[in-house]
């Protein structure tokens, strides 16, 4: 496997679905990857990266960034409030906005600093009470209350139970972001984003399938 592969089968994915492979963004995770490999993946010419931590991505991405055009690098694992200052100034989005609190905390930060990046809402479909996330049947108005606050919410983001068939909540996911009128829609992941595609995700989280096993 690897970057190309991983575009064909997005391209593939879209074809199916009777979407534009241009609307469907890859997001490659490159959280506990030498070095290295990352680098191998910028000479492809990919430009788009997820990290899960703001410890890990300020180690890596300063001098990447230094040294490649147009890198855009999205949070997609939890934020601590008191990293939140820092995951403002150094990522492009936040894919993991998962309780008002933390909200009002980017809210003020944004207003401080004078920017903020794209926000994605996360919503716990499963229901599950170890994962992060709101209710589904508290969306809307979470959604409401981030607006309220004048942030720049573009879509949802889910990340399903493990033992539970994506696609359906891949399916809510989506109903609940039409809902809201929000067009973006994370989810998808390396072992069924084409699933995620077809219920219409606009960005997918691909790590270890583009970079190989991590190293820990």
């Amino acid at each position: 496997m690897g970057l190309t592969d991983i575009r064909t089968r997005i391209e593939d994915a879209c074809t199916r679905a009777g979407r534009k492979p241009a609307d469907v963004a890859l997001i490659a995770i490159s959280k506990v990857q030498p070095n290295e490999r990352v680098k191998a993946v910028l000479d492809e010419g990919h430009r788009l990266f997820g990290e899960n931590t703001v410890q890990e991505a300020e180690g890596k991405w300063p001098d990447f960034r230094a040294r490649y055009d147009g890198v855009e690098v999205h949070l997609v694992g939890p934020l601590q409030s008191n990293k939140a200052r820092r995951a403002v100034e150094i990522f492009d989005a936040i894919h993991s906005v998962d309780r008002p609190k933390i909200a009002r905390t980017i809210a003020r930060l944004a207003q401080e600093i004078g920017h903020c990046p794209d926000l994605f809402l996360q919503v716990n479909t499963g229901e599950e009470p170890q994962k992060a996330g709101v209710l589904p049947d508290e969306t809307d108005a979470f959604v409401a209350e981030c607006r309220a606050l004048d942030l720049p919410v573009r879509g949802l983001m889910c990340i399903p139970p493990v033992e539970e068939t994506p696609s359906l909540h891949f399916a809510l996911l989506a109903k609940l972001a039409a809902r809201n009128d929000l067009s973006g829609l994370s989810m998808g992941m390396s072992g069924d984003f084409e699933e995620a595609i077809a219920q219409g995700a606009t960005h997918v989280r691909v790590g270890s399938a583009i970079f190989g096993e991590r190293v820990y």
